[in-house]
């Protein structure tokens, strides 16, 4: 009788264990010297998928970080549908105008079911239409990782571009030629994925330092030609603006960040993604040179306006989640203080600590919001999804002072209305409103509203603002609906706070 056997008659409890075999029993790969820095490599991202054991109903994920220069998802879903696969869940961070290829994935039935922050171009507006049987489910940064925490989204296969990687696949997408920055929401996916395959640019040498997607998380690694273009990341809604009126809000909201109570030394910001939104990081500048103000961290996405105050000493930290230009993605490969962290750590409000709990001053932009400040960044004036969630209604939620930014009227269309068409960050996390039109504070924040009075402030009520709007145009007409969800909006803690119906067709 040989020893385990021994174990097993005297220690019944131990009948699990394993006799030894050899020395590679459990790691064959390191008998074999070339098999052992090869293991993970694959010829072809077909090779990958079969070797993931993809199989049909599954669920596949994706990040953005290239946002409208990605090169990833049209081409992984193409291939899996020269496959063959059907059914498939399709679970990327979000979705640009560059993804409108994926409508006649969705026509043949490669993809069933959509999870993601927000889409644009002409795949919202098939959606928008009635394309999916199913309703697209509509969550923030930090939703997202919570539907992942809570096990009600489970990824069978993340696919996750990536400028450079080692062999082994520790990554980043601060080194190689295409270079996005942070990759915060791949991080995400790397931790909860059952199978990571990562397509990189370049292999390098191991070990590829620092690796924001680490060898222990990957399973397999495909070179390609090219993952996205890193100048296409800095357009759309993370464009920067020269257009006068939205520089105009802009300077509004950084009097508002100055006269809130909030400005002072070691405060925190964010700034979002809309044009008038990033373009207040200019002016904060000089405030805060001649008051002597610097801040304490920024978070979020980060733009290059935010690292010239880095690097002038005006932020000690930057907290970075998405890097919204090539300036910014530079920053975080130089600068010791920028910092990249993944949504989870950023906003999800199931981890055991979110960044955007400790910010101070938010600015977000809107498509539409309402008298009782409620905000829509989903749907457009056409009840066609045009916009994304992003982080929100989270960091709206988590700010001490959330400041909204929009014009009172785009394309001659009330932005301030008596009722949202969609609600997504509902009007109890909304402080301030500043259009071009003037400031409106909400009734719940009294102190602030008297601050910024006797600052000499354009302060008037919301509701006179939404009378304005109607008397420069007019009440639109209502937007037709027929009765079939074609999108459901999920609030950051999982729950439905509103949906989107289908656009009825005009006659």
């Amino acid at each position: 009788m040989n020893q385990t056997e021994l174990l097993h008659v005297n220690f019944p409890h131990l009948r699990e264990l394993k006799p030894f075999g050899t020395a590679y029993s459990a790691t064959p790969w390191l008998a074999d010297s070339d098999a052992k820095h090869s293991r993970k490599l694959c010829a072809s991202i077909e090779e990958a998928v079969k070797r993931c054991g993809l199989q049909d109903g599954m669920t596949i994920s994706f990040h953005h970080a290239f946002r409208e220069g990605d090169r990833v998802i049209n081409t992984v879903v193409a291939l899996l549908a020269r496959m063959g696969f059907k059914n498939l869940t399709l679970a990327s961070s979000s979705l640009m105008t560059c993804n409108d290829a994926l409508i006649e994935h969705i026509e043949s039935g490669v993809i069933a079911r959509i999870y993601t922050s927000g889409m644009r171009g002409k795949l919202a507006d098939a959606i928008s239409h009635g394309l999916m049987d199913e309703p697209v489910q509509i969550h923030s940064h930090g939703g997202r990782v919570k539907l992942l925490q809570d096990g009600e989204l489970n990824i069978d296969v993340a696919f996750l571009g990536v400028p450079c990687s080692d062999e082994f696949g520790n990554a980043n997408g601060t080194h190689g030629k295409s270079c996005c920055g942070s990759l915060g929401y791949a991080m995400v996916d790397a931790h909860f994925a059952r199978k990571v395959v990562l397509l990189t640019e370049e292999l390098v040498l191991f070990p590829n330092m620092p690796a924001s997607l680490a060898q222990d998380q990957v399973d397999y690694i495909v070179q390609v030609e090219s993952v996205g273009d890193p100048a296409k990341i800095s357009v759309g809604a993370a464009r920067v603006t020269s257009n006068p009126r939205e520089l105009m809000i802009a300077r509004y909201a950084a009097d508002v960040i100055e006269h809130s109570g909030y400005f002072k030394p070691g405060f925190s910001m964010q700034t979002g993604s809309g044009a008038a939104a990033t373009a207040c990081t200019r002016f904060m500048e000089e405030k805060m040179e001649r008051s002597g103000v610097k801040a304490r961290f920024a978070l979020g996405g980060i733009t290059g306006s935010l690292v010239d105050l880095h690097e002038k000493g005006l932020i000690e930290k930057l907290l970075d989640t998405q890097c919204f230009d090539g300036q910014a993605a530079a920053s975080l490969a130089r600068n010791p203080n920028h910092v990249e962290i993944s949504t989870n750590a950023y906003a999800n409000p199931g981890s055991k600590a979110a960044s955007c709990d400790q910010l101070d001053v938010v600015i977000l932009s809107a498509l539409e919001i309402d008298v009782e400040f409620n905000v829509n960044v989903i749907t457009g004036s056409d009840g066609v999804m045009r916009g994304a969630s992003g982080g929100h209604c989270d960091v709206a939620a988590a700010a001490n002072l959330t400041i909204v930014v929009a014009p009172l009227l785009r394309n001659r269309i009330p932005t301030v209305v008596k009722r949202v068409t969609t609600r997504l960050t509902p009007g109890e996390s909304i402080d301030v409103l500043v259009t071009d039109h003037g400031i409106a504070v909400n009734p719940a924040r009294p102190e602030i509203c008297e601050r910024l009075m006797e600052a000499g402030l354009k302060i008037v009520d919301i509701n006179a603002l939404f009378e304005r709007a109607i008397s420069l145009t007019g009440v639109p007409k209502p937007i037709e609906f027929t009765d079939k969800i074609v999108g459901v909006i999920r609030y950051r803690d999982g729950s439905v706070i509103d949906t989107v119906r289908q656009v009825k067709e005009s006659i």
